[in-house]
């Protein structure tokens, strides 16, 4: 299908309409209300928004079949500099075949271009398909990559997911989880002119440190490495005036592959942990992942463990030869790769094992960056993308 110039517009109208409501992570309620009611006035057969405030469009076949599941979050990152951005970046603007603003790339672009193909695939074919197409915009996913999807998967119970994110049009078959590591040392207070009556939580953390340099996280032929990278440290009391250190935390960013368990990435250090503890018994400390905790716009609470699997399937999969196999039939010569970056897919592939693929327009680095941009070709061809997989998995 290639969008006739009236579908164009549309696309594009539409996508201005997601951009200019400003939608941070706990914010998403304006954007939300103009999805579901874009859902509405094309005639999906139903419109759910769930407790965190997830929307969900279905629409059904007039014959049994598959689930297929559109993911795509709601939520942007801040636009905290505006001075940066040439426009601003909640007026959306074209120019030179560009439509800047602040979710164009990650991700309102995808949730448009998505949510008005499935739109087209209901005007042109009706009821006549096999299967139930699920559309779904998600809250809080640049705070927590896979939670709020968590209640999206029990409710649609897909078959087979697309995660919208930027992929420049090519497939994406997999990518590396995120875990953030908690490392504390404790210690005992004491006034810095008698440092021997207390016991430096700092100088314990830092005993232990270059021996946690020293584990080799994993690697994946196709993801890479599962990197182990101290990102901040902290000690308490801060400022320490005249006082030896009772406590010190040490944050690292880990990155996951497939089949990684919680366990598993705790373990290496944990045995650190207890070689130190074995040779000294002063040294205390304790290992675990960060707790996030967050609000929603509907007033419910979302939180839970950072950690995010990893996730890989084949290329030679079925479903993706499928998908291929249709974006080539109708004009596209997509790449077979991996995302760089953490995903939704970390719940649907990597907690659930529900068959998953990325396809998104917009390039990657464009995430997050003064002057976000998603080029117009990119923003149809998404569309026209995402009208060739439902027919690929439903016709």
């Amino acid at each position: 299908m290639k969008l006739r110039e009236e579908r164009k517009k549309e696309v594009l109208d539409f996508c201005k309409k997601l951009i200019a409501a400003r939608s941070c992570s706990g914010e998403e309620q304006e954007v939300a209300e103009e999805l579901a009611q874009y859902m509405k006035n094309h005639f999906f057969d139903e419109v759910m928004v769930d407790k965190y405030g997830n929307v969900i469009g279905k629409i059904v076949g007039n014959r049994p079949g598959k689930r297929v599941l559109f993911d795509g979050h709601m939520d942007t990152v801040p636009a905290e500099n505006p001075e940066a951005w040439t426009h601003d970046p909640f007026t959306p603007v074209v120019e030179d075949g560009k439509l800047y603003g602040r979710g164009t790339s990650d991700m309102k672009g995808a949730v448009s271009a998505f949510v008005s193909a499935a739109a087209y695939f209901l005007q042109d074919f009706g009821k006549d398909f096999a299967g139930e197409l699920y559309l779904a915009g998600v809250v809080h996913e640049e705070c927590f990559e896979g939670v709020a999807a968590r209640s999206i998967s029990e409710i649609v119970k897909p078959d087979y997911v697309i995660i919208g994110e930027a992929s420049n049009l090519n497939l994406k078959t997999g990518q590396r989880g995120r875990a953030e590591i908690v490392l504390e040392t404790f210690g005992k207070a004491a006034h810095s002119a008698n440092p021997e009556k207390g016991i430096n939580a700092v100088m314990k953390m830092c005993e232990i440190l270059p021996e946690i340099r020293k584990i080799e996280p994993p690697v994946h032929e196709k993801l890479g490495k599962g990197i182990l990278e101290l990102t901040d440290i902290i000690s308490s009391p801060y400022p320490g005036a005249s006082v030896v250190p009772e406590y010190c935390r040490v944050t690292f960013d880990r990155r996951l592959l497939t089949g990684e368990t919680k366990e598993s990435v705790l373990a290496p250090i944990q045995a650190v942990l207890d070689k130190k503890a074995k040779e000294d018994p002063e040294f205390h400390a304790k290992v675990s992942f960060s707790l996030g905790k967050e609000t929603c716009y509907t007033g419910e609470e979302i939180q839970g463990e950072r950690f995010f699997p990893g996730w890989y399937y084949s290329p030679e999969e079925d479903y993706i030869q499928k998908i291929a196999a249709e974006l080539k039939n109708d004009g596209f010569s997509p790449e077979l790769t991996q995302y760089s970056f953490c995903t939704n897919g970390s719940h649907y592939a990597g907690e659930k094992g529900i068959k998953t693929v990325g396809l998104g327009p917009s390039r990657e680095n464009l995430a997050h960056t003064a002057d976000e941009y998603v080029e117009l070709t990119q923003l149809f061809g998404a569309a026209e993308c995402y009208y060739s997989v439902m027919k690929a998995l439903l016709r």
